[in-house]
């Protein structure tokens, strides 16, 4: 039997399995970030992840349970690290997906290829697009992931202290005096964010100001001259962002003396992880970020 009807002859098997003995309930609807309508007969039970944050979100929304396939790199929580992988950056592995049986795929729009994810669509899976911009998308992603799966009880939880803690830093940092910051995503070639990434938003809420921020790339890159030109007075990189250890490539910018963030030592470095990912944990990178500027306001 060719392998897409065996796929489908076992998905109407497993449907069957999965709704004997369980009472029939209201279809699920949900808006996805893409403005797309996602509808569900019954809550997931079988999720695959595109990214590693979005493995992370599901975790965090009370479904890691309820993931049989997960992207290269998907490490956070302990558990995520046992689930089986489907692709990653280099490409996914359709067959496997297919062959897992999912009831919903969720996908990163920024991260993955559009190509892949549409042809998934075309197979008939349910694709959720998730694109987080703003710190407030990421309890509203867990509460509609929760939706999808069922487990509004498990997620309740993280969405209210994820908000406490953004209130507790927005209150705190938000107004204070704009610091002028370039967050060096990756060394070679030299890359930033622009105003629309997550992290220009973890900047605003710390009161910093994104240099590059009215660049029309998400993540554009740019020019030594140009990081000169706008002479910020913090550079923060993310820890491993760069093809030697991160404290290495920041201290090349003392060759640079007149560069304001070399001249006064302003160069940091932050767990990647704690501010790429728009999960629960952006807040700890938040809260670090938050704090080296304050020590900088204070020095001056």
């Amino acid at each position: 039997m060719p392998f897409f009807e065996k796929y489908f002859a076992g998905s109407i098997v497993l449907s069957f399995v999965l709704w004997c003995g369980s009472p029939v309930s209201a279809a699920i609807t949900v808006i996805d970030d893409a403005g797309r309508q996602v509808t569900l007969a019954r809550p997931a039970q079988r999720i695959i992840s595109l990214a590693p944050n979005i493995t992370e979100l599901v975790f965090a929304a009370g479904a890691g349970d309820r993931l049989v396939g997960v992207a290269e790199y998907s490490d956070y929580p302990e558990a995520a690290r046992a689930v089986r992988r489907i692709g990653g950056g280099n490409g996914l592995d359709l067959e496997a997906i297919m062959a897992l049986a999912p009831d919903l795929v969720i996908a990163w729009q920024s991260g993955n290829p559009s190509q892949a994810v549409t042809r998934l669509q075309a197979l008939g899976l349910t694709v959720f697009i998730s694109e987080l911009r703003h710190l407030p998308d990421i309890p509203d992603s867990l509460r509609r992931f929760a939706r999808l799966a069922g487990t509004g009880a498990a997620a309740a939880r993280q969405v209210s202290d994820f908000e406490q803690h953004y209130e507790q830093l927005n209150r705190r940092y938000s107004g204070r005096a704009p610091v002028p910051v370039f967050y060096q995503v990756w060394e070679r070639p030299l890359m930033t964010v622009n105003g629309q990434h997550l992290i220009s938003d973890v900047i605003r809420l710390c009161g910093g100001r994104n240099v590059f921020a009215g660049l029309p790339a998400l993540a554009p890159q740019i020019s030594t001259e140009a990081v000169l030109a706008a002479n910020p007075e913090v550079i923060v990189a993310g820890s491993g962002s760069g093809s030697e250890p991160t404290a290495v490539a920041l201290a090349r910018w003392r060759r640079w003396p007149g560069l304001a963030a070399a001249a006064d030592g302003h160069l940091f470095v932050i767990d990647r992880d704690l501010l790429v990912r728009p999960t629960p944990r952006i807040l700890q990178g938040a809260e670090q970020l938050c704090t080296l500027l304050d020590e900088v306001r204070a020095g001056k």
